[in-house]
């Protein structure tokens, strides 16, 4: 399935600016899902790929960011199927996740870039509920991904690309749990069987947090989803 996202988007990044700036959240994404061929009626596996771009201006207008992140997922759940009277289907399991990009300050001739970088393996679950709308078969899913640990990209404090460039690689990658680091993304959807097509409509948010070598960042989004399977 194919889908685009539009909304709402807060970005805080210290290591840019002390100041949250707010704007919109687009993103282009690829989700399937497909039973594991070793088990299928058990087990499945989910792949999602994607790009979000945030483009967001401080409180005074006369600063923006920009944000460009690309993402991979995927994970594997072990599924429960046909419960509540063969209405409901629900599924749990692992996940991976790399994501990666920047935040670009267009006023800021010093440090104008602040890099993101992370891997994490956490868990996912997903419930979907089987009804109609009028003879139209209609899916409605919610799924939570949870990051729980991994990797994550930071500099020191202060500290200039232009001095990782020239060598100064310590301290730049550290270890993300809860304590420093909270991932979290909820879509909530409806599909819509169209003949051989699935019109889906859907709300998603994300948070993204880490506190790390006296920097802190924040993100936030809250967005539209439309999307139609291939």
């Amino acid at each position: 399935m194919l889908t685009v996202d539009a909304g709402y988007a807060s970005i805080h990044d210290s290591y840019l600016t002390p100041i949250t700036y707010d704007g919109m959240d687009l993103a282009v994404g690829y989700e399937t899902v497909r039973p594991l061929k070793a088990r299928p009626d058990t087990w499945l596996w989910q792949l999602q790929a994607g790009v979000d771009y945030n483009h967001v201006e401080n409180p005074a207008h006369n600063n923006e960011l920009d944000k460009l992140m690309g993402e991979i997922t995927f994970d594997m759940q072990r599924q429960w199927r046909q419960l509540a009277g063969e209405r409901l289907d629900v599924a749990a399991g692992p996940m991976t996740q790399l994501r990666a990009g920047i935040v670009y300050d267009e006023v800021n001739s010093n440090n104008p870039v602040s890099a993101r970088a992370y891997w994490n393996m956490g868990a996912t679950a997903m419930a979907a509920w089987h009804t109609r709308l009028g003879r139209k078969p209609v899916t409605l899913r919610y799924q939570v991904q949870l990051p729980v640990a991994g990797v994550f990209f930071a500099p020191d404090y202060d500290e200039s690309y232009y001095e990782i460039y020239l060598g100064n690689y310590s301290n730049l990658a550290h270890v993300g749990w809860w304590g420093n680091r909270l991932d979290m993304s909820h879509c909530l959807g409806a599909d819509l069987q169209l003949g051989k097509r699935v019109l889906r409509l859907g709300y998603r948010t994300r948070l993204e947090r880490w506190t790390v070598n006296g920097l802190h960042a924040h993100d936030v989004t809250h967005s539209l989803v439309l999307g139609i399977s291939l």
